[in-house]
C-alpha cells in the first residue's frame, strides 16, 4: 500500500540538461509538500523528438503509460509538461486531467517568444527599436539570434513558437522565475493565463534549506568528481577567479586580462584551443571538462561569471537588474578579446563592478525570499497544490 498522498503529477521534462533540471527541483518542491511526483523523460521520448517523430506517437506512448499509473492507490490527478512538448496538455485534457505548463527560461524571453507567435513583432524585425510589455526598449540584436536572423536553426524556431499553440486552454502556466525579478512581465502575463512564477529553481541549501540534503540537481550528462575544482579554488584570494562555462573563443581574452580563470571546455571543444594555452596560463588558470556549477559559483573566489546569456541571464539581466556587462560585438558580431579583456576588469577591478556584486547580492536575498515559507513562489505553489487537493476531493 502507497503511502497517502495529497496529488499525484506526472512530470513530462524535455530531455535536455536545462529543461529536466528545473523541473526535478520543481518536482521537489511538490513532493515537499506532500505531493506525489512520477518524473518522464525517457529515451522513447528523447529518440523520437530527435528523429523528428511526430507527436502522435508520443502521445500514444503517454497514454499507456498513463493507464498504467492510474491503476495506483494515488491516481494522477495532473501532467505538467514542459511547454516545449504542447501535445503534454492534450494527453491531460484527454484523460480529464488538469494540464500545467512550464516554461524553463524567463519570463522576458517567454514574452519576446509570444509576441512572434501572436505576430505582434513582425518577421523579418526591420524596425530599430522593438518594444515589448514589461521589457525595456529592444534592439534588433537583443532578440534571440534565431529571431534577429531569420531563418538560423528552423527547427528550433518552430518548437519555440508551438509553445504557445494550444496554451490558451492550460490550466495553469509555470515560470521559472520570481515575481520581484520580473514582475512587470510576469504581471502581463497574468492577465492572459492563470500565470505563476515558482522559482528560482535551483538547489535549496543555495536558498531558503526547506529542503534538506538538496545540495544539486542530482542529475547530469556530464557529471564528474569536483574536488580538482575546489581545491583549486580554495587557494585563491576572494573574488579573484573568473569562472567561464562555454566556448573556446575566449582563450586570448582571459589570458591578456591576467586575471585566475577557472574555465570549462567541454571535450569537443579542446582541439580548438592553441596547443600551448593550457600551459602557458596554467600559473593563472585551471581549463576542465566540467565542473558543478552551482559549487563553483557559490565558492567565494569566484567574483566574475561570463555566460553565453542562456536562460536566462538575458538583456533585461544586464541592462535593468544590472548585474553584468554585456561584451560588444564588431560588425562581424564577434567579441574581440580586447573586449573580453576589458569587460572582465570592469567586473573585477572597476567601479562598475561594485555596483554589479552589490545588486547580485539584493537579488539573491529577494531570490531567497521568493522560495523561502510564505514567500511569493513558495505561496503559488502552496495556492496549485490545495487546488488539486479540492479537485480530488470534489470528484
Amino acid at each position: 500500500m502507497e503511502k497517502r498522498c495529497k496529488a499525484h503529477c506526472i512530470v513530462v521534462s524535455f530531455p535536455a540538461q536545462g529543461h529536466i533540471n528545473p523541473m526535478l527541483q520543481f518536482s521537489k518542491r511538490l513532493e515537499h509538500k506532500g505531493v506525489k511526483v512520477t518524473p518522464v523523460t525517457t529515451r522513447f521520448i528523447s529518440n523520437a523528438i530527435m528523429s523528428g517523430s511526430s507527436s502522435s506517437s508520443i502521445k500514444s506512448y503517454l497514454d499507456r503509460f498513463w493507464k498504467k499509473l492510474s491503476g495506483s492507490d494515488c491516481p494522477v490527478d495532473c501532467i505538467i509538461y514542459d511547454a516545449f512538448m504542447p501535445w503534454g496538455l492534450d494527453v491531460a485534457k484527454k484523460f480529464g486531467l488538469v494540464g500545467a505548463a512550464f516554461f524553463t527560461q524567463s519570463c522576458a524571453v517567454d514574452s519576446i517568444y509570444y509576441h512572434v507567435h501572436r505576430g505582434l513583432i513582425k518577421l523579418p524585425v526591420t524596425e530599430t527599436q522593438i518594444l515589448v510589455p514589461g521589457l525595456p526598449p529592444l534592439e534588433p540584436q537583443d532578440l534571440p539570434s534565431f529571431i534577429y536572423h531569420l531563418g538560423t536553426y528552423p527547427d528550433f524556431f518552430d518548437m519555440l513558437l508551438d509553445q504557445f499553440s494550444n496554451i490558451d486552454r492550460a490550466d495553469w502556466v509555470f515560470c521559472n522565475s520570481f515575481y520581484m525579478l520580473e514582475r512587470e512581465v510576469a504581471h502581463w502575463f497574468a492577465k492572459l493565463w492563470p500565470f505563476r512564477c515558482i522559482g528560482p529553481t535551483i538547489p535549496s541549501m543555495y536558498l531558503d534549506k526547506q529542503l534538506e540534503n538538496d545540495k544539486d540537481y542530482g542529475f547530469s550528462f556530464f557529471m564528474q568528481k569536483n574536488d580538482v575544482c575546489m581545491n583549486w579554488l580554495n587557494d585563491r584570494p576572494k573574488g579573484s577567479v573568473v569562472h567561464v562555462s562555454f566556448g573556446s573563443l575566449l582563450a586570448w581574452g582571459l589570458k591578456r586580462s591576467d586575471c585566475y580563470f577557472l574555465w570549462v571546455v567541454r571535450a569537443s571543444e579542446e582541439s580548438k584551443l592553441s596547443k600551448d594555452f593550457a600551459e602557458e596560463s596554467s600559473a593563472k588558470g585551471l581549463v576542465v571538462r566540467w565542473c558543478s556549477q552551482l559549487e563553483v559559483l557559490a565558492h567565494e573566489a569566484v567574483g566574475c561569471f561570463v555566460t553565453h546569456c542562456g536562460w536566462n541571464s538575458s538583456l533585461e539581466a544586464l541592462n535593468v537588474w544590472n548585474m553584468g556587462v554585456k561584451a560588444a560585438v564588431d560588425e562581424k558580431e564577434i567579441a574581440r578579446r580586447e573586449t573580453i579583456e576589458s569587460c572582465i576588469r570592469e567586473i573585477l577591478e572597476g567601479k562598475k563592478g561594485k555596483e554589479i556584486k552589490r545588486n547580485a547580492s539584493k537579488w539573491k536575498e529577494l531570490a531567497k525570499e521568493a522560495v523561502k515559507e510564505g514567500g511569493s513562489s513558495d505561496k503559488n505553489i502552496d495556492e496549485f497544490v490545495a487546488n488539486l487537493v479540492l479537485s480530488r476531493s470534489s470528484c
